[in-house]
């Protein structure tokens, strides 16, 4: 079934594309026996791998086809992990954000205010928002005044829909079904998606910037940011989108600042890393787990 990805790049992440091609299947009702048992929190591993693999040999090509698309793992929780950084900015800024995501997927984390948030001796975000992300929170607590934001506007090279079925259904693709709240997150998040629409862009990330960063834009705070999205680049792409947010950041005014937020591996960790300009001043915020809990907060 594999045969022929040999020499797939690793951030091509193979193995998250299988096991999301044969979770497909299972959402769309191909699979009954392998949902029965992926729906049973006491089951069986061996009986749900017989199934699985009962699954794979029955449908070798449907599944070497759908492991050919991109994983799309368009995770909420992180906006637990982000809130600190966009609430510094507007602090520090005094000014509206204009929010810039690579590799937005379905553009859920350009709606990070559109949630709530509950933490021990934290709150933020309107009681009223279909999704509250609740969290483990250590370390001081960020600020919880009021952010605006003036834009919304992501790129992916493979956007997609939250308000379509085929939208809906790539989302849950790569959030595994025994995280429940992970899925219960990712639907209400859906949910929220059709009350605040975004525009997300089919681009690479470089070149997209490039052309977003071009001219200033005074009267905002411009916020550059992305989670868990650097590992599916090639280090030439990194680079490029590196060096193009430092020569932007070269050109900002206090008038029209810009901001680089990113929550990105490092070991068995995120970190929380921001650079502010003018100034390019660089400060590690803290750190997260994968899917954005816990949180942890330098003190």
């Amino acid at each position: 079934m594999l045969r022929g990805h040999e020499d797939d790049p690793a951030e091509s992440a193979l193995a998250l594309r299988l096991m999301g091609a044969v979770n497909r299947l299972v959402l769309e009702g191909a699979a009954p026996e392998l949902a029965d048992l992926y729906a049973d929190d006491g089951r069986d591993p061996h009986a749900t791998w017989d199934a699985f693999a009962k699954l794979i040999a029955g449908r070798v090509e449907q599944v070497r086809q759908l492991v050919t698309r991109p994983v799309q793992t368009n995770e909420v929780g992180r906006c637990a992990a982000l809130l600190p950084g966009f609430l510094a900015v507007a602090g520090t800024t005094g000014l509206p954000l204009r929010l810039l995501e690579l590799g937005s997927s379905a553009g859920l984390n350009l709606r990070w205010d559109r949630y709530s948030y509950e933490a021990a001796g934290f709150s933020w975000g309107s009681p009223e928002s279909p999704l509250t992300i609740a969290f483990e929170l250590d370390g001081e607590p960020p600020s919880a005044d009021a952010v605006t934001v003036a834009q919304r506007w992501g790129c992916d090279p493979s956007p997609l829909d939250p308000a379509t079925e085929e939208g809906r259904l790539t989302l849950l693709t790569y959030v595994w079904p025994d995280q429940r709240r992970r899925v219960e997150r990712t639907l209400a998040a859906i949910e929220a998606a059709r009350a605040t629409p975004v525009r997300v862009d089919r681009a690479g990330a470089s070149e997209w910037i490039d052309e977003r960063l071009a001219e200033a834009s005074p009267g905002v705070a411009t916020v550059v940011f992305h989670s868990i999205v650097m590992q599916y680049l090639s280090a030439e792409e990194r680079g490029a989108v590196e060096s193009r947010l430092r020569e932007a950041g070269a050109r900002a005014t206090a008038a029209a600042p810009l901001a680089w937020l990113r929550l990105e591996p490092a070991g068995g960790v995120a970190d929380l890393r921001l650079t502010v300009w003018p100034g390019g001043k660089e400060a590690r915020l803290g750190a997260a787990g994968y899917h954005g809990d816990p949180v942890h907060l330098r003190r």
